[in-house]
């Protein structure tokens, strides 16, 4: 009889516990349900095809801008725009047809203030001779446009298509000078305040409306609007963006840059129907129609944390759960189940969810990746340890064995001199190189972890995160080399410290490990000597003094905003004002540069000119750029300052 009670008692229980965990399931499933039905709907620039295609969730329902001419133009990208028609709008340069050296696109876009939510949005378009300045407001479900032309031609018009997207179901028609949407129950009206033309030249399949290009032009969908309604409704909406930049005081224009590159590069997922931020909008076009890097979106997941919550927590869940087999978020992903299946790359992804977390403090957030993020900190240890150090490695995957460049892929610096000439060896799937940057990634990591572990109300994870970070921190110690000044890598296939250095070389700051003295020599020896990494444009991405420098190559010496952003974060624990200022005002002065003069935020800057135009390789729109002055709003204290230790 006890033996049957004490069946029934533990049948009790057990049913209880899985209620109980199927009942946090269901309320962590409901809370991302929640999160993707609030970002994805409304108007906004969700197609990644266009910046001028405006979609109205979750009906799927565009209207586009596009752009005719009479005129007949030499310059074109094949198969995407016709000389004489433009419906694909984007800024920057293509590499869709020759990935070495991208082409240009006939038309130049200029980005302008723009909410992230599609409540306003403002670009300037110059092609063919036309230049325009095109903004967009909305009204409820509705969408109004204005086209402002600032240099016209005469055989220049503004042709408006609207469709159904992704296969949604509707049809158009058109109705003299409207089209005319339907999709269930639900119709679309979209009209112009300008006199229409009858244009049946025009190379597209949609239905559209044509008017010329010579004063400015309204749009509208649902009501019908004069061109001064519409006008009115455009200056309000941009009144009340600019009132939001205001807040931030000196930092207005910093904001206005970091929250635009953020929301044009935001779009719409519809093969998983989710909305995120991939780096820019050509890179996930060419990959096509989406693409997350590892640790650039754990960056903008932290940058938009700043104004937009949904959006930081989007990106961070997606980056977290397209975690492989393996156990270990993936350099890269992108459509059709497409994955880095033998590369990871810096573990930053605690550490961001932890901030997060502290800004919102919101637990069923760090529910829905804490179990991802562990089983990719156990990962490093099984898979890179390397005599107790940690390396960059390359697994075999796919068919493909590992290799050196898949490493130096791993380590998120593609072609930095810090590897060259050190071997890769195939039997361990490493580079021979205890690496400085990756051991304080790791740290961080596990000290991140252990903080969200206490979230979770998990002592043993706890434990076992603060273990493993004491274990790493007494190993990455051993790499501090007095001569130098510096924590250096060491080669493990010689027992001997490597010369070769970088940005990642003065991590260890951000995890508070050299004592002051030894924090002060890196910075006046190193940091700050001009010969090395100061001068008036910094951080390079090699010393200057390095002869692979001379090249300015991607990571060979150029500007990256996650490399000062890093060091900033280093220089923050300890008592160096001065030099943690003198980084963050000149990043935010290098940031500043490009978008004043004509709306960019380049993927690298040049640290001997400061321009990020200067090279091929160097996305004119890639959103962690912004990092270079994101770094003030944590100096101003508009984002907490990351100080561990910190009670959660």
């Amino acid at each position: 009889m006890r033996a049957t009670f004490a069946v029934i008692l533990f049948t009790i229980v057990l049913l209880t516990f899985d209620s109980s965990a199927l009942q946090a399931q269901q309320n962590e499933a409901a809370s991302y349900s929640g999160l993707t039905k609030r970002l994805a709907k409304g108007w906004n620039t969700w197609n990644v095809n266009s910046m001028l295609s405006h979609v109205l969730l979750p009906q799927g329902f565009a209207v586009n801008l596009t752009l005719k001419s009479n005129a007949y133009l030499q310059q074109t990208l094949p198969g995407v725009n016709r000389p004489d028609f433009v419906r694909s709008f984007q800024k920057g340069k293509d590499r869709r047809y020759s990935y070495l050296d991208p082409i240009n696109r006939p038309e130049q876009i200029i980005p302008g203030m723009r909410s992230d939510d599609g409540s306003y949005t403002s670009l300037q378009i110059n092609w063919n001779g036309t230049e325009s300045r095109v903004e967009t407001a909305t009204v409820g479900d509705d969408l109004v446009v204005l086209v402002t032309p600032t240099r016209t031609r005469s055989k220049t018009f503004l042709v408006i298509e609207a469709g159904f997207l992704w296969n949604r179901p509707g049809e158009v028609v058109k109705r003299g000078a409207l089209l005319q949407a339907t999709s269930g129950r639900r119709t679309f009206r979209v009209g112009t305040a300008a006199p229409v033309v009858v244009d049946n030249t025009v190379p597209t399949v949609s239905r559209y409306l044509s008017v010329p290009m010579t004063e400015p032009i309204g749009v509208y969908t649902g009501a019908t609007r004069t061109l001064g309604e519409i006008t009115k409704l455009v200056r309000a909406a941009e009144g009340r963006q600019a009132e939001r930049a205001a807040k931030f005081g000196k930092l207005g224009e910093a904001f206005k840059a970091m929250q635009g590159v953020l929301a044009w590069n935001t779009i719409y997922d519809p093969e998983n129907e989710r909305v995120l931020t991939p780096v820019s909008r050509l890179w996930a076009a060419l990959d096509g129609g989406w693409v997350l890097f590892d640790w650039d979106t754990y960056f903008a997941a932290y940058m938009a944390s700043l104004f937009n919550k949904d959006i930081a927590y989007a990106n961070a869940i997606a980056i977290t759960k397209e975690i492989t087999k393996a156990g270990f978020i993936p350099n890269r992903a992108s459509t059709y189940g497409r994955r880095s299946e033998g590369t990871s790359q810096p573990p930053v992804g605690s550490f961001v969810v932890k901030e997060i977390y502290r800004r919102y403090r919101e637990t069923w957030f760090v529910k829905i990746v804490y179990d991802d993020l562990v089983r990719w900190n156990r990962w490093w240890p099984q898979h890179r340890d390397n005599m107790g150090f940690l390396s960059f490695g390359s697994d075999s995957a796919d068919g493909h064995p590992g290799s050196w460049q898949g490493a130096a892929y791993e380590s998120g610096l593609d072609n930095t001199p810090m590897y060259d000439k050190v071997p890769f060896n195939k039997k361990t799937s490493m580079l021979e190189l205890a690496d400085v940057g990756l051991m304080s990634f790791y740290i961080l990591d596990c000290e991140s972890l252990a903080q969200l572990a206490r979230v979770m109300g998990k002592p043993s994870d706890e434990a076992e995160f603060i273990g493993r970070a004491n274990k790493y921190r007494s190993k990455l110690a051993t790499l501090w080399n007095e001569p130098a000044g510096m924590y250096l890598n060491r080669r493990t296939d010689l027992n001997a410290s490597s010369a070769r250095t970088s940005p990642t070389n003065f991590y260890p700051l951000f995890i508070g490990l050299p004592e002051v003295a030894k924090a002060e020599r890196m910075i006046n020896e190193h940091l700050e000597n001009p010969s090395e990494y100061g001068g008036e444009y910094v951080i390079p991405s090699a010393p200057r003094n390095d002869p692979a420098f001379t090249t300015g190559e991607y990571w060979r010496g150029r500007i990256w905003g996650p490399m000062n952003f890093l060091v900033y974060l280093g220089l923050r624990q300890y008592a160096v004002p001065k030099a943690r200022t003198n980084l963050a005002e000149k990043s935010l002065r290098l940031f500043l540069q490009s978008w004043k003069e004509d709306g960019s935020v380049y993927e690298n800057y040049s640290a001997k000119t400061g321009r990020g135009d200067d090279v091929q390789w160097s996305d004119s729109y890639y959103h962690w750029g912004a990092l270079l002055g994101f770094m003030s709003f944590v100096e101003a204290g508009f984002v907490p300052p990351p100080e561990p230790p910190l009670p959660l």
